[in-house]
């Protein structure tokens, strides 16, 4: 639980406080000046996809109020917005460039750097134009010269003003569940596909750190979601094989080629039957383990682990969307999440703070060749509802926050070298499978009006980021912030 005083202790100096978001999920304009379909476009127009036949076509507009969200980013006092960059509005069908896609994200980063507000961009965070899913997606490796192409032009147009970049955002999600399980776009079931997207990812990210290196990319990193493995009965074998495997598959396939240029030998076991072995080509784990500047993790929840079903009926894993899945833990189809009666958010995940410190001190153990780390998304999804004085009380997100926040001082002090903390998410938006069902943002935003309101865990987190650049412990109170139309 959080302290009933939270203090500000062990955060390093320059110690990043952000905030963030991802293209398909804010923007909007889907099929403005140049634009064409993401996967995620023509995704949610099929039927049963997304709850409630949700898009993100209009999303929260943020393609035509981004100055109006870099004013509320500073009001805040963020000093960094982590953004991603829409692969389908830059290269529209996956073909040539659209200048006007990348003029938007020029006048972004200006309008951040204005504000003085470090940009953090991230190449990809799931919206493949349909154009290359048609030609195979992910499953297909020309996909990834596509992406080191489509890196260099990003980095053309921005390069100059922006110092960090960020590959992938959460590969496991784009491969696994977009190829694997079918709840994400493009909504495959094939595990092969799945194994090839995962491949294929780590090849693009492995050629697009080269690029950038070799344009002076400043840093250069990637984003996974990461999360404990705990079995449920230690002593027995099946929770203890399960546990293993779950392991494997969320975590291992994803960090170990990036930071080593290899797959774990139990992992390339797992996969085997599904030909992992075979998409392998000489000079490919190389590429792939080419050095980073640093890791961004992602981490919402921790899990619980059996290899027995799950009879309680309370699933602590949560889940998906509207649609019915498959396992996205490909050949793991037995593994299940009980419940450990903890709370939990509205997306029924539970909230376990401790769980994200266990897992940097473990990642700072067990991985040596670890670069500096960042919390590049961290935060819950809540009920919330406008008061009748405009004001949006969310007590179960500022606890959750300032409770993981702790966590990670807690971490730091146990010798985990951790930068950053980036809060998800600045706006409540598009979620995914969840349409606009599940809020996230520390500003409420109303779908109707677009009209835009800081909740009271983003003026809670805005005054703990001030008081750790103070040295204050406490922090001062902030005071309510007007709606924003």
């Amino acid at each position: 639980m959080m302290k009933n005083t939270p203090t500000t202790d062990n955060f390093p100096p320059g110690f990043i406080w952000g905030s963030a978001t991802a293209a398909a999920q804010v923007e909007g304009a889907a099929w403005e000046d140049g634009k064409e379909d993401s996967v995620w476009d023509a995704f949610a127009r099929i039927p049963g996809n997304v709850l409630n036949g949700d898009t993100p076509a209009t999303a929260v507009d943020h393609y035509h109020r981004m100055p109006q969200d870099v004013a509320l980013m500073k009001q805040l006092g963020l000093d960094s917005y982590r953004f991603s960059t829409s692969w389908a509005r830059i290269r529209p069908g996956g073909r040539d460039v659209n200048p006007k896609g990348l003029e938007f994200y020029s006048r972004l980063v200006d309008e951040l750097l204005e504000a003085g507000i470090l940009p953090w961009l991230t190449l990809y965070h799931w919206d493949l134009p349909q154009g290359l899913e048609d030609a195979g997606g992910w499953a297909n490796r020309d996909t990834a010269y596509r992406f080191a192409e489509y890196a260099q032009d990003v980095y053309a147009a921005l390069g100059d003003r922006v110092r960090h970049w960020t590959t992938f955002n959460e590969p496991f999600c784009s491969s696994l569940l977009g190829y694997g399980s079918g709840v994400h776009a493009p909504g495959r079931q094939d595990p092969r596909a799945a194994v090839a997207a995962v491949h294929h990812q780590h090849l693009a990210h492995g050629m697009a750190v080269t690029e950038l290196r070799e344009l002076g990319a400043e840093q250069i990193g990637i984003t996974l979601n990461l999360s404990n493995s705990i079995p449920r009965d230690p002593a027995d074998p099946v929770d203890r094989e399960a546990a293993r495997l779950f392991d494997s598959l969320q975590n291992r396939i994803f960090l170990e080629p990036v930071l080593r240029g290899a797959y774990p030998e139990d992992s390339l076991k797992d996969l085997e039957p599904f030909g992992l072995h075979d998409l392998i080509r000489p000079g490919d784990m190389e590429t792939i383990g080419a050095p980073i500047d640093f890791l961004g993790v992602n981490h919402y929840h921790d899990d619980l682990i059996s290899g027995h079903p799950d009879t309680s009926g309370a699933d602590g894993h949560g889940g998906g969307g509207a649609r019915p899945k498959a396992s996205p833990w490909v050949g793991a189809e037995h593994i299940t999440f009980p419940s450990r009666g903890l709370p939990r958010t509205a997306m029924n995940w539970e909230v376990n703070p401790d769980g994200l410190r266990k897992l940097l001190v473990r990642l700072s153990q067990e991985y040596p060749e670890l670069p500096p780390l960042y919390i590049t998304e961290n935060g819950a999804a809540y009920d919330d509802v406008v008061s009748g004085e405009g004001t949006v009380p969310d007590a179960d997100r500022t606890r959750f926050i300032l409770d993981h926040v702790q966590a990670v001082s807690a971490a730091i002090e146990q010798g985990a070298d951790v930068r950053g903390y980036f809060v998800w998410s600045l706006l409540d938006n598009f979620e995914w499978s969840w349409g606009y069902e599940k809020r996230f943002g520390i500003i409420h935003v109303d779908y109707q009006t677009q009209v835009r309101t800081i909740k009271d865990s983003g003026l809670a987190y805005s005054r703990f980021a001030a008081a750790v650049r103070n040295g204050n412990s406490p922090a001062p109170e902030v005071p309510a912030a007007a709606p924003v139309g």
